[in-house]
């Protein structure tokens, strides 16, 4: 098994910008194992996991050849890429756990992230995958915030618990959160 990294890449929302990074990915001998990407007004952001081959004697380290590719990406296309390298960990026993989809939509106003996913985390619930939008109200131009967050209950937490949270978090906020 070779090593595996998590390759980062930002920039200007363009045509052939993931065949600039995934080209990286490619000419270096790795295999892209998972990815999300997404535009964020005129920017574009990438995550990838991916694994390279074993190093041959003599040639360089591939974590030294991948930062190198990511200066160049810089230097060449205006793409802000990282690599970090990650352990190879041996699955370890998750708690048993529910999955759940959390939707949030009100007024856009600061504090809505913050307060949902510290009470997220106080109680011990991971947030798996997280996306945001802001909007304008068709009708009033009214900047509008909405949230779709995928969530690791543990199964020592009860539903009812779950929903008393949230609903004084919607109701401090003054915006609505649905669980399903």
């Amino acid at each position: 098994m070779g090593k595996r990294f998590i390759v980062t890449a930002i920039g200007k929302d363009r045509p052939g910008f993931i065949a600039d990074v995934s080209g990286l990915i490619y000419e270096n001998g790795c295999n892209l194992e998972d990815s999300t990407m997404t535009s964020l007004s005129d920017e574009f952001a990438m995550i990838f996991m991916i694994e390279g081959p074993e190093e041959k004697p003599g040639e360089a380290p591939l974590e030294e050849r991948l930062l190198k590719e990511c200066r160049r990406l810089e230097k060449e296309k205006g793409i802000s890429a990282f690599v970090r390298a990650i352990k190879t960990r041996r699955p370890v026993p998750k708690k048993a756990t529910t999955s759940e989809t959390l939707h949030v939509q009100g007024l856009d106003q600061a504090g809505i992230v913050y307060k949902i996913s510290r009470y997220l985390a106080d109680n011990g619930i991971n947030i798996t995958s997280f996306e945001s939008r802001m909007t304008r109200s068709p009708e009033t131009g009214a900047a509008m915030y909405t949230i779709d967050i995928q969530i690791q209950v543990p199964d020592g937490m009860t539903r009812a618990r779950l929903d008393d949270g949230l609903t004084q978090i919607g109701n401090e906020l003054n915006v609505d959160i649905s669980m399903g």
